[in-house]
């Protein structure tokens, strides 16, 4: 945000947001749908490529080819972009919207591969965008959360905007900047691809003994012998 304090900032964010972006929300979608990558997007419209990924999640991509040297295709390159994208819209076309069930379950399935199992507190930590926003939607879904409890904490390499990672983080989990734990800077490392962790990792945390052992005995009942068909 350049100069602005971040007090400007955070009021910045919860009046504007990127909601507020139509106009380029608009572009980004019409720049996607003529096969441009988000980072290119981003590039053009001078936008975060995490706000790129959430405007055109539902648009279908199909990957423009590339050349490589004159007038020289890679073949193979663009037979994998092309079975990637034909099996994303299987994939899409399978799963379509998630029917009550099978969303409760794959939450389940969620935390039982990445949630905190340490009695007493109901903690999810990953860098994916996308799955932070499933397991906040359904930790909300189906359990009594008093909002003003949950927390997050952000692990950000040192050089990477912390700003921007806490504002991108908020707009994901839903949970306002208010209710940050103070961050942990991790030493510059010059082998991180800076590209793919630019918001770092998040910790999203609701200390609820019940909410957690409610969570944990779906868990053990999910992974029972006797959940898997025979």
């Amino acid at each position: 945000m350049g100069a602005l304090s971040y007090r400007t900032y955070v009021r910045y964010h919860d009046n504007m947001g990127y909601r507020g972006k139509l106009r380029e929300q608009q572009q980004a979608r019409d720049l996607r749908a003529q096969g441009l990558t988000l980072q290119a997007i981003a590039d053009r419209l001078g936008v975060s490529k995490s706000s790129v990924s959430l405007w055109v999640r539902d648009v279908p991509f199909t990957p423009k080819k590339r050349q490589y040297g004159p007038n020289r295709p890679n073949r193979l390159r663009d037979e994998k972009l092309a079975q990637i994208a034909a099996l994303d819209q299987a994939g899409r076309e399978r799963v379509a919207i998630l029917s009550d069930d099978a969303f409760f379950v794959a939450g389940v399935a969620l935390y039982a591969g990445e949630g905190a199992k340490r009695d007493g507190t109901v903690q999810f930590a990953n860098s994916d965008t996308a799955m932070v926003r499933f397991f906040c939607s359904w930790l909300r879904r189906y359990f009594v959360i008093d909002e003003s409890r949950l927390r997050v904490r952000v692990y950000l390499h040192e050089g990477l905007d912390l700003e921007a990672a806490h504002g991108h983080w908020s707009d994901v989990t839903g949970i306002s900047l208010g209710q940050f734990y103070a961050p942990y800077r991790a030493a510059a490392d010059a082998t991180m691809r800076t590209n793919k962790h630019e918001f770092g990792c998040v910790y999203v945390v609701y200390c609820c003994s019940r909410t957690h052992r409610a969570v944990m005995g779906l868990v053990r009942a999910l992974l029972s012998p006797d959940a898997i068909p025979g």
